[in-house]
């Protein structure tokens, strides 16, 4: 892999990992309910689907879900389903801010729903069964090459999502009054359901 294909795939990674989705309105809503530091925990979920989404996609997986329709239906409509989920828990919720609340949910809890939003398209499966073999150089060690570009990707991930979290969490002193609260709740309880119900529409050959 030479420098020009390396800068080319760092412009294409950053330019998919800016444009928002379920992932990035995750953090954003962690942040404004329970704080920055569960807010990084969710991160830190979704920056573990990623890679796990990564090496399933190099040990096949990928291969599977783009031959097998039933394999692609199935984990599709497993993913929406918790997407929408999420959606509607989201719009119901309290308009009252939980920073502070003692009895909020535990950080594991935080992790896991990051690696569940993370995880929970298909597509990125086939994405990346399609997408690194562009920038591997087949004469060379297939190992290392994999190595820095899941690297490459989890450090823009990581990045633009800690910028999103941190960046929203300044908000939360101006949201005093449950009126923007709630709106933001049914905003984003809105965009959960609709992405969940995009998930629903896409096909393999998409």
């Amino acid at each position: 892999m030479t420098l020009s294909t390396y800068l080319l795939y760092v412009a294409a990674v950053a330019l998919l990992i800016v444009t928002p989705g379920p992932t990035m309105l995750m953090c954003m809503t962690n942040a404004i309910h329970h704080g920055p530091r569960r807010a990084m925990t969710s991160v830190a979920g979704a920056v573990s689907a990623v890679l796990c989404v990564m090496l399933l996609s190099a040990m096949g997986l990928g291969a599977l879900l783009a031959t097998s329709e039933t394999a692609f239906t199935t984990a599709k409509v497993l993913g929406a389903a918790y997407l929408v989920w999420l959606g509607i828990k989201t719009f119901r919720s309290s308009a009252v801010l939980q920073v502070q609340a003692d009895n909020a949910p535990r950080a594991r809890s935080f992790w896991l729903q990051g690696f569940l939003v993370g995880a929970s398209n298909p597509k990125a499966v086939l994405f990346f069964a399609a997408f690194f073999p562009q920038f591997l150089n087949p004469a060379a060690p297939m190992a290392p090459q994999f190595a820095i570009l899941a690297l490459t990707f989890m450090a823009f991930e990581f990045s633009v999502l800690t910028c999103c979290a941190l960046g929203v969490a300044r908000l939360v002193p101006l949201l005093k009054s449950a009126g923007p609260v709630k709106w933001i709740n049914r905003i984003c309880g809105g965009l959960f359901t609709l992405m969940g119900g995009l998930l629903l529409l896409t096909r393999r050959s998409a």
